[in-house]
């Protein structure tokens, strides 16, 4: 029976469109290796995230700005995603300050283009793959105002800590203005329907300065260091 067989609830297979999909896997590869390779040595390190439609004369331009400058200066390379908005925010003030700026840009059809200020720059096709580059060096998440694209990315750190498919680090939303619905509806919504623990709250920090978000991720690695344990090492290998 060959490839071109029908079967009942099958839809037959193109034979050109299984040899790109399976040929493709040697692209996801090259982005793993090459994020493997150009990130491994820049811990300790914080990602930021946010929307890409913020404008530059927002305030929560420059209050990223300020956060990336007072990160950096205090030795901790600033990972974005190298486009606009409030990424380019981070890397600008990353840029402005002690430490390496990094964007992980992502290939999009609208809203994405590259800004000026990443020291070190990668290029991905695919998000999962840059989205592993995200979580596997950082020492810390912080979260400003976003959309969808945002959600994502604070959903995925929660749920791979609260798995345990990676180590437990500083998740901070920043301005609780903008969070404070979204945590009023975990706490009476998830909580009380019993979809999320209590204590899974305890995840998250609201924040709104820029020293306050820099001391709370000293304190998390006071007693401990930035660098991953040899259990967090081969959690992470696992990521």
């Amino acid at each position: 029976m060959d490839s071109k067989t029908k079967h009942p609830g099958l839809s037959p297979i193109n034979d050109t469109m299984l040899t790109r999909e399976s040929w493709k896997i040697f692209q996801i590869m090259s982005e793993f290796v090459e994020g493997f390779e150009r990130l491994a040595r820049i811990c300790p390190s914080v990602s930021i995230f946010g929307s890409a439609r913020t404008s530059a004369d927002h305030p929560y331009y420059q209050l990223t700005v300020d956060i990336s400058r007072t990160l950096s200066d205090a030795g901790f390379t600033v990972i974005s995603g190298g486009g606009p908005g409030i990424m380019e925010a981070a890397n600008k003030g990353a840029h402005e300050g002690k430490s390496p700026s990094i964007g992980l840009n992502i290939q999009l059809p609208h809203e994405q283009s590259g800004n000026p200020y990443q020291d070190i720059s990668l290029s991905f096709r695919h998000f999962f793959s840059r989205k592993v580059m995200f979580v596997k060096y950082a020492a810390a998440y912080v979260v400003m105002p976003g959309g969808f694209g945002t959600l994502d990315e604070l959903a995925e750190i929660l749920t791979l800590v609260q798995t345990k498919k990676t180590r437990k680090i500083p998740i901070i939303l920043v301005h609780a203005p903008f969070w404070e619905g979204l945590i009023d509806w975990f706490k009476t919504r998830l909580v009380e329907e019993k979809t999320i623990d209590p204590e899974d709250l305890d995840l998250i920090s609201i924040l709104d300065k820029p020293d306050d978000i820099l001391e709370a991720i000293f304190s998390h690695y006071e007693y401990r260091g930035f660098e991953p344990s040899a259990e967090e090492a081969e959690i992470l290998l696992d990521l």
